[in-house]
């Protein structure tokens, strides 16, 4: 997709007759931050972007006399009139869908480490190397089940593996997809594919899977039943392209319908659970990277917090920070954290890690036999 782009600027180029600075690796850098731009969408931005360079050399132009020659062979565009010029200049496919580039790195993820290298291998290789799928004669994943108990860092996880793989990133919030109105929700499900094709590379994260694609025939209004065929004819529709990736994330794998779960779908799991003693760490370092501490031992406190997923970590070291502040001292110390504790309490339980386990036991074969009970996930 760069490629054609860059193409697509070499000809507005020539076209627009403008003095490029380091042509080709301005071209190469402009075409990989131009996502979802249309040859029409080219043509605006460099007819911006050479305004952008005009105004820089109108002190030097007298209105009523006609330019110099040796002015108009030093009038170049710079990239960085391009980057003021993509500001004002949005992609066509952009402007009826929320549409974003992610700045989520790896690095801001904490734990997981087994779940950010399997994400690595289904989304970012296949989207920034689908050559090396095609030369070992296999075709990647074309849809990702993230499932695990709330607050394990699902949300974050689909953001940084766009942002790393250059990718677009489409949220859809799975309650927010359902309408009353008869046709709506599957008219949304239909211009969502629509548009990831349109701005691809793209990722289209579902978020709250199961709230659209619950077992057939457990709503009395059929809405999720019309939803689920619609995404289902969608997912079977990405079989021929390569650069449109499903993301889907669940706290309740058990309820969502089988269909879904099978190759050419949502073929690959990924179970995100509750870290250990060293990922807790890391995630503690992530969230006071820029907080002022003192005598605070971050393994120590990952010890106490055994259970504790990502959410409850971020709001354990916001509440530290917070005691810190009503006491108007510049320094978060590890009493802070301790008194924190006792208010911030661990998401996942014991049983509620146990039932997890048994739905991850079940998915290892592919979609689970039948609905796991659900006495310990009585919430979303």
């Amino acid at each position: 997709m760069g490629d054609d782009r860059t193409r697509d600027l070499k000809v507005k180029e020539e076209g627009d007759d403008l003095n490029l600075y380091d042509t080709d690796m301005l071209l190469r850098a402009i075409a990989e931050g131009t996502y979802g731009f249309v040859g029409a969408d080219l043509s605006a931005l460099t007819r911006e972007a050479a305004m952008k360079a005009l105004r820089r050399y109108l002190p030097k132009i007298n209105l009523n006399e006609e330019i110099p020659a040796e002015l108009l062979d030093e009038m170049i565009v710079l990239r960085a009139d391009f980057e003021e010029a993509m500001r004002e200049i949005e992609p066509s496919a952009m402007r009826e869908v929320i549409v974003e580039i992610p700045h989520v790195t790896w690095d801001d993820v904490g734990g997981l480490d087994a779940v950010r290298q399997e994400l690595k291998e289904v989304i970012e290789w296949p989207l920034k190397n689908p050559q090396k799928f095609e030369r070992m004669g296999i075709t990647p994943p074309r849809g990702i089940l993230l499932y695990g108990p709330p607050g394990t860092g699902k949300t974050l996880l689909a953001k940084a593996a766009a942002n790393e793989s250059n990718a677009n990133f489409i949220s859809v919030s799975g309650p927010q997809l359902l309408s009353k109105w008869l046709g709506d929700s599957e008219k949304a499900i239909r211009e969502t594919f629509k548009k990831a094709k349109q701005v691809a590379p793209a990722i289209i994260f579902f978020d709250e899977l199961d709230a659209i694609a619950p077992y057939r025939g457990t709503d009395s209004s059929r809405v999720t039943d019309r939803v689920l065929n619609q995404l289902l004819t969608e997912m079977d529709g990405l079989q021929t392209l390569r650069d449109v990736i499903v993301v889907a994330a669940t706290n309740r794998p058990d309820i969502v319908d089988p269909a879904l779960i099978r190759s050419g779908r949502f073929d690959r799991l990924v179970y995100a659970g509750v870290t250990t003693k060293l990922g807790r760490e890391e995630i503690l370092r992530i969230h006071t990277r820029k907080m002022p501490l003192s005598g605070v031992n971050l393994s120590e406190l990952a010890e106490m917090t055994d259970g504790y997923v990502g959410s409850d970590l971020e709001a354990l070291c916001r509440e530290s920070a917070m005691l810190a502040m009503r006491e108007g001292i510049e320094y978060v110390e590890l009493r802070h954290f301790e008194e924190a504790i006792q208010k911030i309490r661990p998401t996942v339980s014991p049983d509620l890690t146990d039932h997890y386990q048994r739905v991850q036991e079940k998915f290892k074969g592919g979609s689970p036999a039948k609905k796991e009970s659900s006495s310990y996930i009585g919430y979303r």
